[in-house]
């Protein structure tokens, strides 16, 4: 009996060492197909949720359009409106919550819609919301620059239905300039009860709550700031421990010096990658989905470039311009920009 147990012990642990490791993908060209297009359009907040790839416009309108779940995701390119009467909102922030779409303004009075009902309203002058996400369907939270001594940070308990302001009391106070960019709707990034924001300008900071917000902690960051125009500006975690987070300069686009950096301890501390090399300043970043922690695509106007190597070496694919992307799957997203709204298909 000992013989045939250490007989299939030595059989296991031959057949473990002999099975072939994961293929690791590598992208070379990505497909990039016109949904709309309208030179009006100004798109910077987007997603996809149950079927529909539903976007916000900076001239107050939301656009949507269904996925035929009974062709492969291959959409019929029949896009739906909503009226004028949300207007004259600019959305840079979109989120679902159940079957209800929420947008939010930026600029003063900011503005909350819920399915076209304004469910929340800030007169400040300094009012500058960024980027808006939900942890549940009862939970959500939205992000700004400060009014007064701390970022703005709102957040609903019930749905969507009320909203309320965080004190400055229970959150870290603001260094002077900073704040954050409403340029792709990726500022906050939520992994279970965690939560994660990007601050940008003359300082640019993590905040951290690991309960739905309840609290909050602050970690320093080395990409680059000292401006109003740098820093992070699109954040995202693939777990609890890898994040990413891109940015830059946006009026120096080609610059790479400390733009992109990322986390293994779940954003306490970060480290600069591709130092000195491309991409420049991009304005939304994404984990691809199912890969490990290593896929990642970048996108800004001035193109589109993936890693498949968590961000140590990168591949420029395009110089198609785009200021926000989500990914269908993980080789498919959707992505929106100056004048358009397209489907990407990303191929080795």
């Amino acid at each position: 009996m000992r013989i045939l147990l250490f007989c299939l012990l030595l059989f296991n642990l031959c057949s473990c060492k002999s099975e072939e490791p994961l293929k690791q993908r590598n992208f070379s060209e990505v497909e990039i197909e016109t949904l709309l297009k309208d030179s009006l359009l100004n798109v910077r907040a987007l997603e996809i949720n149950e079927g529909r790839v539903v976007a916000a416009t900076s001239n107050g309108k939301i656009l949507s359009s269904i996925l035929s779940y009974m062709s492969d995701f291959e959409e019929g390119n029949y896009w739906s409106f909503t009226d004028d009467s949300l207007m004259p909102s600019n959305f840079r922030s979109i989120a679902f919550q159940g079957d209800n779409t929420f947008t939010l303004s930026i600029g003063s009075p900011a503005k909350l819609f819920q399915d076209g009902r304004l469910v929340y309203y800030e007169n400040n002058e300094k009012a500058f919301y960024d980027s808006m996400d939900f942890w549940n369907d009862q939970e959500g939270i939205a992000i700004g620059d400060p009014t007064d001594d701390c970022m703005s940070i709102i957040i609903t308990r019930d749905g969507g239905e009320t909203w309320y302001k965080l004190s400055c009391d229970d959150l870290p106070k603001a260094k002077e300039g900073e704040a954050a960019f409403a340029a792709s709707d990726t500022n906050i990034s939520i992994v279970g009860n965690h939560t994660w924001v990007a601050t940008g300008g003359k300082a640019s900071r993590i905040l951290y709550s690991r309960d739905k917000g309840k609290t909050w902690e602050v970690f320093e960051t080395p990409i680059i700031q000292g401006k109003a125009t740098t820093g992070m500006y699109s954040l995202d975690f693939y777990d609890e421990n890898n994040g990413f987070a891109i940015g830059g300069d946006y009026t120096k686009p080609n610059d790479t010096l400390n733009n992109k950096i990322r986390t293994i301890d779940g954003g306490k501390t970060w480290q600069v990658v591709a130092n000195g090399k491309g991409p420049g300043y991009r304005s939304c970043v994404q984990y691809i989905p199912n890969s490990d922690a290593k896929e990642l695509v970048a996108i800004g106007f001035r193109g589109i470039d993936y890693s498949n190597d968590s961000g140590d070496t990168w591949k420029h694919l395009s110089d198609e311009g785009f200021y926000t992307i989500r990914f269908l799957n993980d080789s498919i997203a959707y992505a929106a920009g100056k004048g358009r709204i397209s489907k990407l298909t990303f191929r080795e």
